[in-house]
């Protein structure tokens, strides 16, 4: 079964070779200035069995970031949908938010990071690995 997923209007479409091979939330806020929400969901996918197959993302390149490092946000430039993230850190893993897949049902997070900056209402669920700051 094919993993696809794409944007709110339907410009970008993309599927994957593979499932998600790790799944978190990011509570950084720039992730919470670009998703207009508490937090950002990801889904870590390979990045050789990442493909667009419509459209073509935008990218803007996030450099005040609380780690220092460059994040390349890719976005539909039509609908403004967050699509993924790519960090020169982890060239092998693309970053898709989450709720641009078509199926969301099995996303589970698996860790949450940069929970010092959480928003102070959300709480995180037992049992889930949590990090005040990513290295």
């Amino acid at each position: 079964m094919t993993t696809t997923g794409g944007c709110l209007c339907g410009a970008i479409r993309y599927h994957l070779d593979d499932a998600p091979s790790l799944m978190g939330v990011c509570h950084c806020r720039n992730c919470q200035r670009q998703a207009g929400s508490a937090f950002s969901t990801l889904a870590g996918v390979p990045a050789s069995g990442f493909h667009v197959d419509e459209g073509e993302p935008r990218c803007y390149e996030d450099r005040d970031t609380d780690s220092g490092n460059l994040v390349r946000r890719y976005f539909c430039g039509a609908c403004g949908s967050p699509i993924y993230s790519a960090l020169d850190g982890q060239p092998d893993t693309v970053f898709l938010k989450a709720g641009t897949l078509d199926d969301t049902s099995g996303f589970r997070p698996q860790f949450h990071v940069w929970c010092d900056s959480k928003q102070n209402w959300v709480e995180l669920a037992e049992g889930v690995p949590a990090i005040a700051r990513q290295a």
